[in-house]
């Protein structure tokens, strides 16, 4: 018996060993008890995850890999399920830390990543395949193409660190382009308690019109008048760093 790969859900099953081993591998597996899976498919990273120590839970929507799961690995229970991944409140971890893991289907890679940064204070740690391009953008730095709003709101709260790329070939079936591994650390970055809202209006608006200088960029948040000759308003938001983004937030909320 195995698991048919569906389309709508984004599935591409890894089917090289070496590569699943590498990824689990990613994660530090210390300071934290709990670790979920997302998109488990056939289990290839999951029987690696049952050898560890930690209380593993599956987010799968796919009942037929829900099924496989459970005949084929008998720590498998109907418990080890907590449903999907982007509907998740993680009220059954009753506030432990739970760190994320998985080969994720390419259609939701934004989301996937945005429910990470939205529950950042229980995630201390993420390691994860996306397509190479969203995996490198996750990682980018200033000053180049790849560094944007996904970019800048994931940095503000983890580090980021591209691992290594994987090809085509060790996929079922196939996907059309390269992926990427990536990893999360919560950082212990300060400064954005009580500001997200307005830090993530300002980088949105800032990239949104990336070639503007944040001057005209920035207008349609009715800047503070005091910023409007601050040195930022002559640079554009691919020059800023994440820590100028939220001391820039800081400012702009002191003088509303």
């Amino acid at each position: 018996m195995s698991v048919k790969a569906k389309k709508h859900l984004g599935q591409h099953f890894l089917t090289d060993e070496n590569i699943a081993r590498k990824i689990v591998e990613g994660l530090s597996f210390e300071g934290y008890q709990n670790v979920m899976e997302v998109g488990p498919g056939m289990g290839v990273l999951t029987k690696y995850l049952l050898e560890k120590d930690q209380h593993i839970y599956l987010a799968e929507i796919d009942n037929e890999s829900i099924e496989y799961l459970k005949t084929n690995y008998p720590k498998v229970t109907e418990e080890t399920f907590v449903g999907d991944f982007l509907k998740q409140d993680f009220q059954f971890t009753n506030g432990e830390q739970i760190a994320i893991i998985g080969n994720f289907p390419y259609n939701i890679s934004s989301q996937i990543l945005f429910q990470i940064v939205d529950h950042y204070e229980l995630v201390p740690e993420m390691v994860g395949m996306f397509q190479k391009e969203v995996a490198e953008r996750t990682a980018a730095v200033p000053r180049t193409k790849d560094y944007g709003i996904l970019t800048v709101l994931i940095q503000a709260y983890y580090d980021t660190s591209y691992l290594f790329t994987v090809h085509e070939n060790v996929f079922n079936p196939p996907p059309k382009v390269k992926s990427g591994v990536i990893r999360l650390t919560r950082n212990p970055k300060e400064g954005l308690a009580g500001n997200e809202v307005l830090f993530k209006q300002i980088v949105k608006a800032g990239f949104n019109q990336r070639r503007k200088k944040l001057s005209n960029a920035l207008k349609i948040l009715n800047i503070p008048e005091v910023l409007k000759t601050h040195e930022f308003m002559d640079k554009r938001a691919e020059e800023l760093s994440v820590s100028d983004f939220i001391s820039f937030t800081q400012l702009w909320k002191n003088n509303q």
